[in-house]
């Protein structure tokens, strides 16, 4: 994160760039709260930090006020407790373990897409993934198969993947606590769903290898096979990408607006991926009982924080949507993957 004073050192040409990007996420994340109806943007449930900021965690005025090579005093406030959501609590590959054998796929068929619809896909040149760069050709094709940014399919792949020491992605990450597994962190059911899923990449390939019965549905003999799909980094990407896809377009199908730009589209799709489609719906149409507010917020924050949020905010859905936007800001960042 680049703060106030080190952006007021930057040549004034970089420091334009940062400003128009801050600028630009802002506008980014005032369609996605468009998009869930939340127009007044009122505490902690738009601004995770407080400040009005973008993606910078300063706020966009600050920015403004340094295009002259001031400085600012007002720094990001972190957001207080555990964030972290159900599927993204991973082992790392510990040294002297195990780890699971990636089974590489290689080149296979791609799903249809309704190109009026797509958003268009970006190619790997214009994606800096800093030291995930060898994602890029995976990550484009699964953009330009599905018609989800690649920055937004990059962005989500962050939100959930474990991390090596020097940042980059573990594609063999395990969450001990549930069945998710891989990059995209897919549970067991899920991974097998999309692979009896017809149109999609992984669909393809389990039908491919005769995974699949007459009746397209997984083979017993054949289920660990493949689950252990999960760990090659291609399968994972490509499979996040239909999953994207496919959330998306159920959301555009109950109106709700989730294709307004690739800040929006990443953000839908992660919240479809992290809470589910059926959650996702009733999150976004802010139909999410207290009782099942309260159980997913315990499960992302503990319970002792999450019964402090909900005093907080009022009640238990209120805390728990004031928690997640303000992790979705935080966490899903499209603009950070563009070259």
């Amino acid at each position: 994160m680049i703060g106030p004073e080190t952006l007021a050192s930057l040549p004034p040409a970089r420091r334009a760039e940062i400003i128009f990007r801050t600028a630009q996420s802002e506008m980014s994340n005032r369609l996605w709260r468009a998009a869930l109806g939340d127009t007044e943007g009122k505490g902690r449930n738009s601004d995770p930090n407080g400040l009005g900021s973008g993606g910078s965690g300063f706020p966009v005025e600050t920015l403004m006020q340094l295009m002259g090579g001031g400085t600012a005093t007002t720094g990001a406030a972190a957001v207080p407790g555990r964030q972290h959501c159900c599927c993204c609590e991973h082992d790392d590959a510990a040294g002297g373990a195990v780890a699971p054998t990636p089974n590489r796929v290689g080149e296979l068929g791609t799903a249809t897409i309704d190109t009026a619809r797509a958003i268009a896909p970006q190619s790997d040149a214009t994606l800096d993934l800093g030291p995930n760069q060898r994602y890029a050709g995976a990550i484009s094709a699964a953009s330009a198969a599905t018609g989800v940014p690649a920055p937004a399919i990059a962005a989500i792949v962050d939100a959930e993947s474990a991390r090596h020491a020097d940042g980059s992605w573990n594609p063999l990450s395990r969450n001990p606590r549930s069945s998710a597994a891989g990059l995209g962190q897919f549970l067991s059911g899920t991974w097998q769903d999309m692979a009896q899923t017809k149109g999609n990449w992984l669909n393809d390939v389990a039908a491919q290898r005769g995974w699949l019965d007459a009746s397209g549905r997984v083979r017993p003999e054949a289920r660990a096979e493949l689950l252990q799909l999960r760990y090659d980094p291609e399968a994972s990407i490509r499979t996040v990408a239909d999953f994207a896809r496919i959330n998306l377009d159920r959301l555009e199908s109950d109106g709700f607006r989730v294709r307004l730009d690739s800040e929006t589209v990443a953000k839908a799709a992660y919240l479809s991926h992290h809470l589910g489609l059926g959650d996702a719906r009733k999150f976004l149409g802010n139909a999410i009982g207290s009782d099942r507010a309260r159980t997913l917020l315990t499960a992302q924050v503990g319970s002792a924080a999450a019964q402090a949020r909900i005093a907080d905010a009022g009640g238990a859905v209120q805390a728990h949507r004031q928690w997640l936007l303000g992790y979705i800001a935080q966490r899903v960042q499209p603009d950070r993957f563009t070259a």
